[in-house]
């Protein structure tokens, strides 16, 4: 149609020349879901499929966002709704809200993402002190027209006059009383009239007006109502949590009323076309006699079992099992039905591709493959990362009882059990004699390595999703809840202080759920996944005691390996993590943090090195970390022989590698008040406070520290070197790639390459060994992505360190801003999800799609890659494979999702990837 070409003109003002802002069913379909809403699109769908849909027409989603953006509806919107209001009254044969044979309607929110429950809807619109006589005529049957009544002014008052809906029940459950009766059913005629009189007074002490008496009045405030009902709260909240973009705006449903509630031969219902819990076909929903509307989902009745209605109305329950067959088969999809029967007429409400929990998805698609409905390619859209990462997690089984005392940030997923610890040392002891332990700090640093691996899961009372807690707990698939700020952990006293005052003291029970952020009292039973033990090896599909659902997703898994052009990598630091994530099906380590290898026992040779005075002491250092180095390499590249192994130079802030100038302070402090000897604590303080850094993420790391402190580099690369001859020697195949850190200028690159090239060359002649070892740099920097193209001339790869590239595009300190104000930024629409979650496409990730095109244009043949967080969110690997990169890194426990989301991002590109 032509209309649909130029509706979106309709923002320039409240009168745009030409755009149609009214629908009839009879005129839309179900791809027309921007304009006509999900709801407006899918009863146009099966108006024109020649089910059984009661007339009305859909006011667009353009209609709406005028009205938000200028306060005022479109100049044409009224007498577009009165041309339709007349063809419906025309083709009903009835007039709205008249005295003899009224037409009553719906007014119905209907955005293009389901929002259940979230925005608006009044039903009975029409009904007023005159027409209600002749509905009772019309149906026969007075109680039906009253109880009708009563509704239309309890939703109406609730809804479009913002009167407090517990008034209108607590009279409800008065005139129960009163009857000595229990539900609304038996409540008659003269009951009914009394409550109607009832619920006007409430309107009008509440609302400061009387309910208002003329239809089209009503239908006009249900419509206006309605589209407020897109801000209100909570469909902001609901838009946040499920990432529904703020600015799509609602359609509004207008529909001739169907009615339920005219007796035993009349109900209500809804129906899927399979179980949304598990996916299998059958008869699954609920079906309510003598009811309408929200009664169904508002429990003021028990329902009934949907199968149920075979024996209550045969010939309506027949109808719809066909109609639900037929939608299933067009859709190709779980369908969410809602129906009315009106004496013995089935009519149906809505249809949508109904919700499911994250099992289902898989199982259905799978099945739907399985019955030729779709193709692997569709199977893959139905599908998603966030839904298989729920199912890698163990979960806390749902029927236990619990006493939940916070909540946190949920910062990785799983679910954790074990005896709070407050220290590192702890979490290891006793984590050795055999106890589980949940390692409980204000907030960890890379101190705490030994104790968050040791522990079950992490809680700490400060930071957010990528503080150093949470990145390192993913990077492990270990459970962790950051930023519970109403927990007091006091580390000294080795106790955490809860609300209400109760406190847990160390060796205390405590349960988290990171995939919640919710925190409990003692042990909540944990119910294991199936699908790790599938990605682990432990499970195989096609055996005997194969889980079906390890079947489904070994199947999606392999439809998405199939499909995908991204590879996936890991970040992994040791030869465990190197193995677990090859089992995941990682392709290669895309980040090897050297930093990590250096922490523990070796944190000692760095600090020697660090604070020499003279080039043999600084000599010496290096030679006593050369051998571990090399085989801290050798294991990893034996772990993944004939993958190739991205190692970053060191790069930690240099703080992390010297005493707290703090508690350093205080024992030269110490022991000067005793007369102690410290020369050596005095001489440590000297050159901890001539290395001290105001901004240590910004000071001397990455690239600057092997540029000013001679040799440090060299001797990795003389590690990587000699490790990858070692293992060429055994009939290995190590791919190293050497990854230069925080890299600006292309000087610093070509300085650190020269000498590598040197190094390189010197291994390859002293072992008699030829070396491939490619030389590259992170992108982390805004000025290197602005220069890429001249920084490509020294490098044979890119890999994006989105971490890094994130925080200095937006100036935020990661570690803090999270916990401070981000909370405040997502409430506030600023962000809609935080951009360390999500890669910021508009920013950051117009650097890295700038740098990737700059770099490729001096160097066709370059390799980029990303390395950062993002390479495991879902979102943001649609984003690399558009902008053309060859592979993202993640955490192991990632890989799977990250695989899974290549596979969807090869089947739905838009064609604009820029290889």
């Amino acid at each position: 149609m032509s209309e649909n070409k130029d509706h979106h003109g309709a923002r320039s003002g409240t009168s745009v020349e030409g755009v149609k802002f009214v629908y009839d069913f009879t005129e839309g379909n179900k791809d027309l879901k921007d304009l006509l809403g999900g709801k407006g699109a899918n009863l146009a769908e099966m108006t024109n499929l020649g089910l059984p849909v009661p007339p009305g027409f859909t006011i667009t989603t353009e209609a709406c966002k005028t009205y938000l953006d200028s306060g005022e509806e479109p100049a044409a919107l009224r007498d577009e709704v009165s041309a339709h209001l007349d063809a419906l009254e025309a083709t009903m044969g009835k007039k709205l809200g008249q005295a003899d044979n009224p037409l009553l309607v719906s007014v119905r929110s209907g955005a293009k993402f389901s929002m259940p429950g979230m925005m608006d809807t009044v039903l009975n619109i029409g009904l007023s002190d005159r027409s209600v006589q002749g509905l009772a005529a019309q149906a026969g049957d007075d109680r039906f027209a009253w109880d009708s009544y009563r509704r239309l002014i309890q939703m109406f008052g609730k809804t479009v006059l913002g009167v407090d809906g517990e008034l209108f029940e607590d009279a409800l459950e008065a005139a129960k009383a009163a009857k000595k009766v229990t539900v609304d059913t038996e409540l008659e005629a003269a009951d009914l009239k009394k409550l109607v009189t009832k619920f006007k007074k409430i309107v009008k002490t509440e609302a400061g007006r009387d309910f208002p008496q003329d239809p089209r009045e009503q239908m006009d405030l249900a419509i206006k109502a309605v589209f407020d009902s897109w801000n209100g709260d909570r469909a902001k909240l609901y838009r946040r949590q499920e990432r529904i973009p703020h600015d799509l705006g609602t359609a509004v449903n207008v529909c001739s009323m169907v009615f339920g509630n005219l007796g035993p031969d009349s109900g209500t219902g809804v129906a899927f076309t399979r179980d949304p819990a598990s996916g299998q076909q059958g008869v699954y929903g609920d079906y309510l006699q003598n009811a309408q509307g929200e009664d169904v989902v508002a429990g003021i009745r028990n329902t009934v079992p949907l199968a149920e209605l075979e024996s209550i109305d045969k010939k309506s329950y027949d109808q719809l099992m066909q109609i639900m067959e037929t939608l299933e088969n067009h859709y190709k999809d779980l369908c969410d039905i809602e129906f009315t029967i009106e004496r013995g007429q089935l009519w149906m409400l809505q249809t949508r591709v109904g919700k499911r929990t994250a099992g289902a998805a898989f199982r259905i698609a799978t099945q739907l493959v399985d019955q030729g409905l779709i193709d692997e390619a569709e199977a893959l859209t139905r599908v998603n990362g966030a839904q298989l990462a729920q199912l890698m997690f163990p979960r806390f089984d749902e029927d236990a009882r619990v006493e939940q005392v916070g909540r946190g940030i949920a910062a990785s997923p799983g679910a954790a059990v074990g005896k709070a610890v407050f220290d590192s040392y702890t979490a290891v002891k006793w984590s050795r004699s055999g106890e589980k332990v949940i390692l409980i700090r204000r907030e960890t640093n890379p101190d705490d390595l030994d104790g968050m691996i040791a522990a079950e899961g992490i809680l700490t009372s400060r930071g957010g999703k990528t503080s150093h807690a949470a990145v390192v707990a993913r990077g492990m698939g270990k459970t962790c809840v950051c930023g519970a700020e109403e927990l007091e952990v006091d580390t000294k006293r080795r106790r955490m202080t809860v609300p209400g005052g109760h406190v847990v003291e160390e060796g205390d029970v405590v349960s988290i759920d990171g995939s919640s952020g919710k925190v409990y009292l003692g042990e909540v039973p944990v119910v294991p996944s199936p699908v790790v033990e599938y990605f682990e090896g432990r499970m195989h599909p096609g055996a005997d005691d194969a889980d079906e659902l390890v079947e489904a997703v070994h199947r999606m898994m392999a439809f998405a390996d199939r499909k995908r052009r991204l590879r996936v990598r890991a970040n992994a630091d040791n030869a465990e993590d190197a193995l677990r994530a090859r089992r995941f099906g990682a392709q290669g380590i895309g980040l090897c943090r050297t930093e990590h290898m250096f922490l523990g026992d070796r944190r000692e040779l760095v600090e020697r090195l660090i604070l020499a005075d003279t080039e043999a002491e600084r000599d010496e250092s290096l030679k006593a970390l050369l051998p571990l180095q090399k085989r801290d390499f050798v294991e990893l590249f034996e772990a993944m022989d004939g993958l190739p192994v991205t190692i970053r130079l060191l790069d930690p802030p240099l703080h992390e590698f010297l005493p707290d100038i703090t508690e350093l302070s205080v024992r030269v402090a110490l022991a000067e008040s005793r007369q102690e000897p410290h020369e050596n604590e005095l001489r440590l303080l000297q050159a901890v406070h001539r290395l001290h850094e105001q901004n240590p993420m910004l000071g001397l790391r990455g690239v600057r520290l092997g540029l000013v402190i001679p040799g440090l580099f060299t001797m990795q690369v003389r590690a990587i070197a000699e490790a990858a001859a070692e293992r060429r020697a055994a009939k290995g195949d190590p791919r190293a790639e050497i990854m230069i850190p925080l890299v600006g200028t292309v000087q610093e690159l070509e300085i650190v390459r020269e000498e590598a090239d040197q190094v390189i060359a010197e291994v390859e002649r002293t072992t008699g060994t030829s070396l491939r070892l490619a030389i590259g740099t992170m992108i982390e920097l805004p000025r290197a992505a602005l220069t890429a193209g001249q920084i490509a001339e020294a490098a044979e790869f890119f890999s994006f360190g989105t971490n890094d590239l994130t925080q200095t595009v937006w100036g935020f300190s990661r570690d803090d801003v999270e916990a401070s104000f981000f909370t405040a930024y997502l409430e506030k629409g600023i962000f809609g999800v935080s951009p360390f979650e999500t890669i910021d496409k508009d920013g950051v990730g117009s650097l890295v799609a700038a740098a990737a095109k700059a770099g490729r244009a001096t160097r066709p043949d370059l390799k980029l890659g990303v390395c950062g967080e993002h390479g495991g969110d879902p979102e943001s690997v649609h984003f690399f494979h558009e902008v053309g990169l060859d592979y993202v890194s993640c955490s192991p426990f990632r890989i799977p999702v990250a695989r899974l989301e290549a596979g969807r991002a090869a089947v739905t590109s838009t064609g604009s990837d820029h290889r």
